[in-house]
């Protein structure tokens, strides 16, 4: 087990979340960190929004230490692969009970630091509220320019949003953001940088122990492959903020150059049937099959069942926002990645000689790039050391500290 780590000043830490524990943002960056904090002697809790709260059980449990209740519905719903949105009125209901439930659960907490997570309205105006009675403070952590890569039903809705996005981080004591683009923005809207702190996307060792073969044998079969190589997307399947259509644009390429090689898009979002509808349209079964959502205790076994692992993106504020995920839990797992050269991405992969950054935009360019990794003639143990050499700054075992600097200025 680990060492248990004791702060210089243990902190009653409550955040505020928008989404649940298994959404990207909450498994990726908000459980981890609330995981280390709880293991360092930190009091944490969670009270976040659920897409399926309808049959949701339990709402409130505790697990390794840190106090999880789930308070109101998401604004968005979920079954299975799929998402969808609700209509105006519905939703302005949903975000109210939202708001009022989130605000409740912070009166009702004794935390001294709440620490929202995402600039939205529903959770920031519990946290702006609350943070008003004595013996709390406002804290504030960006991963996403949310104006931007949310998808709204009317143009009020993203003025709202971006109207919290803008006032949220100047009145926060602190702000965490995961990527350089939104520090500057941080900065541009008057955020003292001695309030400011950028701590990237990172992985769970814990998680992201290596998988069994048995369990990449799995896998594959289940993929319906043998000896061919795979290309893996993991991620959402939401075409206004991952650009799948240049990925589909790329792979004809690919196949017509590596016919044996096979894509698997791994994941679901309120455009699953579209991307559907795109792979028979364009002819590309069976080499791209669409695998639905995976368990999070497989996503392990299904980067390592991948040759590589592709991060498609344009040149746009939401990619320079965003600290893929995908990427560094990818080379956690050994295994090297093909992306655009947008936002902190050359930071992760330069340098490491672990997959291949290419021109956002082109399809040409990414199916360059991920034929040059099928075409590596270095041995693959050789290339996963690299990969996992090049993650190994992005443990959250490491960031947590730079959230305890944040909590003690």
């Amino acid at each position: 087990m680990p060492t248990r780590l004791t702060p210089p000043a243990a902190r009653h830490i409550l955040f505020l979340l928008t989404q649940d524990l298994e959404s990207p943002s909450g498994l990726g960056r908000y459980w981890p960190l609330a995981r280390c904090l709880a293991r360092r002697g930190h009091t944490v809790e969670i009270a976040a929004l659920h897409p399926a709260w309808g049959g949701l059980s339990p709402r409130a449990f505790e697990r390794d230490g840190v106090r999880v209740r789930y308070v109101a519905p998401m604004h968005i719903r979920r079954a299975g692969a799929r998402r969808s949105y609700y209509g105006p009125v519905a939703l302005l209901a949903v975000t109210t009970w939202a708001a009022w439930a989130l605000a409740r659960a912070a009166v009702r907490s004794r935390a001294g630091c709440l620490h929202i997570g995402k600039a939205q309205p529903m959770n920031g105006l519990a946290g702006w509220f609350t943070a008003r009675l004595p013996g709390r403070q406002l804290y504030l952590d960006c991963d996403d320019y949310e104006a931007e890569s949310n998808r709204f039903g009317a143009a009020w809705q993203r003025s709202v949003v971006r109207w919290w996005e803008d006032r949220l981080p100047r009145a926060a004591r602190g702000v965490t953001v995961n990527t350089t683009f939104l520090r500057e923005r941080c900065r541009r809207l008057g955020v003292p940088a001695e309030r400011l702190r950028l701590v990237p996307n990172g992985y769970d060792p814990q998680r992201f122990a290596p998988p069994s073969a048995g369990q990449v044998a799995a896998v594959r079969q289940a993929w319906g492959v043998d000896v061919q190589p795979v290309i893996l997307y993991l991620g959402s399947l939401s075409l206004s903020n991952h650009p799948i259509g240049l990925l589909l644009d790329a792979w004809e390429q690919v196949r017509s150059a590596r016919p044996d090689a096979r894509l698997r898009l791994v994941g679901g979002g309120e455009d699953y049937d579209r991307v559907a509808q795109l792979v028979a349209a364009r002819g590309l079964q069976p080499s791209v099959r669409l695998m639905g959502p995976v368990p999070p205790e497989q996503a392990p076994a299904a980067y390592a069942a991948s040759q590589v692992v592709v991060d498609p993106v344009a040149a746009d504020d939401t990619a320079r926002a965003r600290s893929p995920l995908k990427v560094v839990e990818a080379l956690a797992c050994g295994v090297p990645v093909v992306t655009g050269e947008v936002g902190d991405r050359a930071a992760v992969l330069a340098g490491h000689d672990v997959g291949r950054l290419v021109t956002p935009d082109s399809a040409s360019a990414l199916a360059g790039g991920l034929l040059a990794v099928l075409a590596d003639p270095r041995p693959a143990a050789e290339r996963a050391e690299r990969a996992r050499q090049a993650a190994a700054p992005y443990r959250w075992d490491n960031l947590v500290s730079e959230f305890e600097q944040v909590y003690a200025g």
